[in-house]
C-alpha cells in the first residue's frame, strides 16, 4: 500500500514576492474542525542567514489553501533563545487551545544546502559559551495560541546540550498523563540500544516538564531504507491503537527520505503493536528530489476526516504536497507487519 499523491502537488509553493517565503515553504503543522483546515507551514527567503518563520493558510477541501496573510504568523523571538529561526510546527489541541511544539536554533543557520551534511553556520561566542549557544544545536520549544494569530511562547522543552527535534505530542492524555515523541540525536550507542538517531516516548504530568525517563519507540534498520528514524506527524487514535507515521533515511541518514508507519498500543503506547516493513511514501516527483534536499518527503501535519487520512508533507525542503488514503487500509496494512 502507497499513500496517494494529489495531483495538484506541490498543493503550496514559496511566494515570490514576500521577502520571508520566496524561496521555501514546507513541512506543516495542519489541524481540521468544523470543515476547515488550518495549516501552520515553514517558510524562508532568499537571505544569506536563512532565517527560518511559519505562516498560515487555511482551506475548506484540504487541497486548495488560501494564506491568510502577506506577513509571518510566527517568527523568531528578537531576543529569545529561538532568534536565530522556527521550524517544522506540530499541532494539537488541549480545550480551546492550540499547544504547537517546534524545533528552533539560537543562531540562524546558514543556507545548509551549500554546505558539507550537518553543517550550519556558528556564531561568534566566548570560551566560556555554553554548548547550546557555541554549537548552534537545535532545541524544541513549545508555543500556545487560540487562533494562530496570537501567540503566547512557553519555552524550552528539551535539554539544551542535545540537538532534540521531531518533538510531537499526543493529542490527549493517556493514563491521566502528557505523552511526547522526540528524536534526541545524540542518544546512539550501545547504552542507548540504537545505533542511529531513533524514535523515543516520555511521559509527564505538565506540558513544560519532562523530567520522566524516556523508552525507546522505534529505531532504525540497518541496511533498509530506514537505517535512522524520527517522527513525523502528531500520532491519530483509531479503534486498532495510535496511528504513527515516521520519517527513514536510508545510508546513515543521508540518504533519501521515506515515511513508514507504525501502530501503538491505546493504553500502552511504549508498546509498538505493528510496524510496516516497507515505506507508504517516497519521494520520485520533480518537487520532491529537486530542491535544497534532493529526495526527500517529510511530513509533519496528518488528519483524518471520515475514512480519509490527509498526510501533509515538505518535498525536497522546497514546497508542500498531499498524500491521502483510506483509514481502514493503511490499518489493515500496518497490521500485516
Amino acid at each position: 500500500m502507497k499513500l496517494i499523491k494529489h495531483p495538484n502537488n506541490p498543493i503550496l509553493k514559496p511566494h515570490a514576492t514576500n521577502y520571508w517565503e520566496n524561496l521555501v515553504v514546507c513541512n506543516p503543522g495542519v489541524w481540521y474542525e468544523n470543515g476547515k483546515f488550518t495549516m501552520l507551514y515553514r517558510a524562508a527567503g532568499d537571505d544569506e542567514q536563512h532565517y527560518i518563520r511559519m505562516g498560515t493558510a487555511v482551506s475548506e477541501d484540504g487541497v486548495n489553501f488560501e494564506r491568510v496573510s502577506d506577513e509571518p504568523t510566527f517568527g523568531p523571538s528578537v531576543d529569545g533563545p529561538d532568534q536565530g529561526g522556527v521550524e517544522d510546527p506540530r499541532i494539537v489541541k488541549f480545550g480551546d487551545e492550540f499547544y504547537v511544539t517546534y524545533a528552533y536554533r539560537p543562531h540562524y543557520p546558514g543556507q545548509y544546502w551549500k554546505f558539507a551534511h550537518d553543517v550550519i553556520l556558528l556564531p561568534e561566542v566566548g570560551t566560556d559559551s555554553p554548548a547550546v549557544m557555541k554549537d548552534n544545536i537545535a532545541n524544541s520549544g513549545l508555543a500556545v495560541t487560540k487562533d494562530f494569530k496570537n501567540w503566547r511562547r512557553l519555552g524550552r522543552v528539551t535539554d539544551t546540550n542535545l540537538d532534540d527535534r521531531d518533538v510531537i505530542l499526543f493529542p490527549e492524555k493517556i493514563n491521566g498523563k502528557y505523552a511526547m515523541l522526540h528524536r534526541p540525536k545524540q542518544w546512539v550507542g550501545e547504552e542507548y540500544g540504537c545505533d542511529t538517531p531513533a524514535v523515543w516516548i516520555r511521559f509527564s504530568d505538565d506540558l513544560m516538564v519532562w523530567n520522566d525517563p524516556s523508552t525507546l519507540l522505534i529505531s532504525g534498520i540497518k541496511g533498509t531504507w530506514e537505517e535512522k528514524v524520527g517522527g513525523s506527524t502528531p500520532p491519530l487514535k483509531t479503534d486498532e491503537g495510535w496511528l504513527v507515521i515516521y520519517h527513514g533515511v536510508e545510508n546513515g541518514g543521508e540518504g533519501h527520505y521515506r515515511v513508514g508507519v507504525a501502530l501503538l498500543d491505546l493504553e500502552d503506547p511504549t508498546k509498538v503493536i505493528a510496524r510496516a516493513s516497507d515505506w507508504i511514501m517516497q519521494p520520485e516527483e520533480d518537487y520532491e528530489m529537486e530542491g535544497f534536499y534532493k529526495g526527500c518527503v517529510f511530513p509533519t501535519g496528518n488528519v483524518i476526516v471520515d475514512d480519509t487520512l490527509y498526510v501533509y508533507y515538505g518535498g525536497a525542503d522546497k514546497y508542500i504536497g498531499l498524500a491521502t488514503c483510506s483509514v481502514k487500509e493503511i490499518l489493515k496494512f500496518v497490521k500485516k507487519g
